[in-house]
């Protein structure tokens, strides 16, 4: 073994002296020092199968022979050294190549959306407003007149963290924030995630983004509350859209209505994301509640308002024609680049 050893030694140095190039010196380190197929690697690996008198002293010279030829190996490499700084020195930058092509991330489709609705309130002159998503049970039922024995304050409705706190399950919880801070007149828009332990499908997610609407001032009808939101509508669907009000009742409006607007993917035909109705509800609306002011400590008999809240998601697919709501939070950039 050891004459062969010492054959090994002497071809690998041979070897070196005739490398031609770094990429040479670098074929040969593998073909004695490679991890998998290495001629050193295969000696070591065979002693096991060596008579145990031999087993010690061929694993040592074996290290010892593989510390030579590593310093053989960075020796021939140092040879090379100076002829690649003194052709890299002449090298001639070639501006006619063409350049690494570098993809560009881009916004999410709901910031997109939900920057865009920004833009719309704001040229309307509402205020961009936020509010804490962990809230207080105050602020998510009882200001907004939200009464004790509703089935939104149930478990199955609502992220209870204890202590009476909570994960607001809507934005509305801005606009009481807002309320006890300023007077009026308020025009406000508030972004912003909420929670609901909704079972996820194709049409619903446990967190989803709302849009909260507020503006409360003397002489506020609910024909300025058609009027702005006929104006957004339009801004964002285009000039074509229509929009019905259906009564409904929130606790925190009075009086309410559900907005739907002609379906958007087939035109008010009829289709699948409609029902075949021609309409999807697309935001629910409403004059704020008396009991709201007398909570903020507002003179209800002077000031008047409305309010509306809009799901982001759901403008986002309507617009784009997308079915399934998932798609938003999987992180598939083959989704995701489309936009």
């Amino acid at each position: 073994m050891q004459e062969k050893l010492s054959e090994i030694q002497n071809k690998a140095k041979e070897d070196l002296a005739k490398a031609g190039s770094p990429e040479e010196v670098e074929k040969i380190k593998a073909r004695y020092l490679g991890r998998k197929g290495g001629i050193i690697n295969e000696i070591i690996k065979s002693i096991p199968g060596l008579p145990p008198e031999q087993r010690s002293s061929t694993g040592k010279s074996a290290n010892i022979l593989k510390q030579e030829i590593s310093k053989y190996i960075e020796e021939a490499k140092a040879k090379f050294v100076g002829k690649d700084q003194a052709l890299g020195s002449k090298e001639i930058f070639d501006l006619s190549l063409p350049g690494e092509y570098k993809p560009y991330g881009h916004k999410h489709p709901l910031t997109q959306t939900i920057d865009e609705i920004k833009e719309i309130f704001r040229k309307l002159c509402f205020d961009i407003e936020y509010g804490p998503e962990v809230e207080h049970e105050y602020y998510n039922f009882d200001a907004l007149n939200i009464p004790s024995d509703h089935p939104s304050r149930e478990d199955f409705d609502t992220f209870y963290l204890g202590n009476k706190r909570l994960l607001r399950s809507q934005t509305s919880t801005v606009q009481i924030r807002v309320m006890e801070k300023k007077k009026p007149p308020i025009r406000m828009i508030a972004p912003g995630k909420v929670f609901r332990p909704d079972t996820v499908d194709a049409r619903h997610a446990s967190m989803f983004h709302q849009i909260e609407g507020l503006m409360v001032d003397e002489g506020v009808s609910f024909s300025d509350l058609k009027y702005v939101l006929t104006l957004f509508a339009q801004s964002y669907f285009g000039q074509d859209i229509k929009m019905r009000f259906r009564p409904s009742f929130f606790p925190f409006t009075e009086p309410s209505a559900e907005i739907d607007i002609s379906c958007s993917i087939c035109k008010g035909k009829g289709c699948s994301v409609c029902s075949n109705s021609g309409w999807v509800e697309v935001l629910g609306a409403g004059m704020v509640d008396p009991n709201v002011f007398d909570t903020v400590g507002y003179d209800s008999e002077k000031y008047t308002g409305f309010a509306f809240g809009i799901g982001v998601e759901r403008l986002t697919m309507l617009k784009y024609g997308i079915d399934n709501i998932r798609l938003f939070f999987e992180n598939d950039l083959r989704f995701l680049s489309q936009f």
